[in-house]
């Protein structure tokens, strides 16, 4: 089989697993989508949550933005002490993916946007975390991607060159700078076309995968 790159590296939200806080706020929004966007949206969520993910802690996270919001200090008080209800379960077709990989030899990599608080919740729920040959989860280091040096420090704590990985993420943002920065970046649109830009870089080929 042609080896395009030496090493393989997987986000993993979206990617790998099913995350999105809908799953959480559902029962308690009477399954109302609609409702659950207007208060995600009011309070900001999503740059809250990455400040989290950028090392801040959770306790204090949720004491900063309940002090602002306190008419919602509950519902922002459950995605702490909730979190893993907002993660549905593994993408099994990547995690197929994600075996094939490991199967066929390649050395297996994650990079993903995490607070290490919550992350230390879901891996051990998921057994697929044992394929990796190193995790570096953005927390640990006080950076998120897209930010470039995130990249820069996960290649150089797994001592490999960009131009001998491929990279696998759902951000298009992340997988711009991947690709600047010299990886094979590949966007992750669903399980059958990830195997598809695969066979097509002669990384894995998967007959029939779906």
């Amino acid at each position: 089989m042609k080896r395009l790159s030496s090493a393989i590296v997987f986000d993993f939200g979206g990617v790998l697993v099913n995350w999105d806080p809908h799953y959480l706020y559902r029962p308690l929004f009477n399954g109302d989508d609609a409702a659950i966007d207007r208060f995600l949206r009011e309070i900001g969520f999503h740059e809250w949550n990455l400040q989290q993910d950028g090392g801040r802690s959770f306790d204090e996270g949720v004491a900063v933005l309940s002090a602002q919001f306190p008419q919602h200090a509950t519902l922002i008080r459950a995605y702490h002490e909730r979190y893993v209800e907002a993660i549905t379960g593994p993408i099994e077709g990547t995690v197929e993916i994600l075996r094939a990989c490991q199967a066929t030899g390649y050395p297996l990599y994650g990079l993903s946007n995490w607070a290490q608080e919550k992350f230390d919740l879901v891996r051990p729920l998921y057994a697929f975390f044992d394929c990796f040959d190193d995790i570096l989860i953005s927390s640990t280091v006080n950076l998120v991607k897209p930010d470039p040096r995130i990249f820069e420090i996960f290649l150089q704590r797994i001592g490999r060159r960009a131009e001998d990985c491929v990279y696998i993420d759902d951000s298009a943002a992340n997988v711009a700078v991947a690709d600047r920065l010299g990886f094979t970046a590949v966007h992750f649109e669903a399980p059958r076309q990830l195997a598809a830009e695969l066979d097509r870089l002669g990384v894995l080929h998967l007959n029939g995968h779906r």
